[in-house]
């Protein structure tokens, strides 16, 4: 199972990658690794997809274009933006095979490259901005103003119904697939807010007993995915039949029986929301 509660191994050295010699010093180490990425920030893998496959620097480094990570073990890890060769799969796909450690490499790179990628002008004039701190921040040479990597907070939320049902659904576009609900933080609201405002609108359900489950990075392309649980007032719910084109109450026998007959699937088990549905199914939701 997935746990990003404990402290990461990956260092990511704040204090001195502002410094482009140092990093570059970094780059010329003997344990110096790279991880490649294409232009759908999927990341090179062995061919099961269970293991990063890291390979060592060997042309120059370029500021503009390699970016540290952080050290693992003292080892320098870098990631960059090129041509691949081999498997290739995104996060999604693959983070659930990964050790704790290349799943924080994993997740780093792809939100780094995808900010690199998507955002390289200055927000405020539109002048092309210069990467630095190792490839964590861009400076405008124009508004001399440094910008950072966005994160968009999206919160989950497990609601259970009085009889201890879980409540699923999803897209019409999602097949079978059904899961738990989710939207994104919106501009001055906190995060409890935002979950009963999101669950009101997506299966007007009203909430109680709000409680904080954990968080995931889901780097597709930079969102922090926040989960909690809680408990509907009442059984009653109601969809557009568009974005949520589906929604009911789960007992734990009636979810395992539809899972067996192939009548539905789940997310899958890099996801938070995987982890929220089988706390449910052990009984261990918050």
């Amino acid at each position: 199972m997935i746990n990003w509660a404990t402290a990461s191994d990956l260092d990511r050295v704040e204090e001195h990658r502002r410094s482009t010699e140092w990093v570059a010093h970094l780059w010329r180490s003997p344990e110096a690794k790279l991880l490649k990425l294409d232009d759908q920030s999927r990341f090179t893998t062995n061919a099961g997809g269970s293991k990063l496959r890291l390979v060592k620097p060997f042309v120059e480094y370029d500021p503009q274009r390699h970016r540290l990570l952080g050290l693992l073990d003292d080892a320098p890890i870098f990631a960059v933006e090129a041509l691949t060769e081999g498997d290739v799969h995104d996060f999604r796909e693959v983070a659930h095979q990964l050790t704790d450690n290349e799943r924080d490499v994993a997740a780093t790179a792809a939100a780094m490259i995808n900010w690199h990628r998507s955002e390289p002008h200055c927000p405020r004039c539109g002048r092309a901005t210069q990467v630095i701190n190792g490839g964590f921040a861009r400076f405008c040479p124009v508004c001399e103003q440094e910008h950072f990597p966005r994160t968009d907070p999206a919160v989950i939320v497990a609601i259970r119904d009085p009889d201890d049902r879980l409540l699923l659904g999803g897209n019409s576009k999602w097949g079978n697939r059904i899961s738990v609900f989710a939207g994104f933080v919106e501009a001055g609201e906190s995060l409890e807010q935002a979950v009963h405002r999101e669950m009101a609108e997506e299966v007007d359900v009203q909430l109680t007993d709000v409680s904080y489950f954990g968080s995931q990075p889901w780097p597709m392309p930079r969102s922090l995915m926040l989960g909690f649980s809680a408990r509907a007032i009442g059984a009653e719910i109601s969809i557009d039949g568009e974005e949520i084109g589906y929604a009911d109450w789960f007992t734990r026998d009636e979810l395992t029986a539809k899972l067996e007959a192939g009548e539905i699937a789940l997310p899958g088990r890099s996801s938070i929301a995987s982890r929220m549905v089988q706390a449910w199914r052990d009984d261990e939701l918050p």
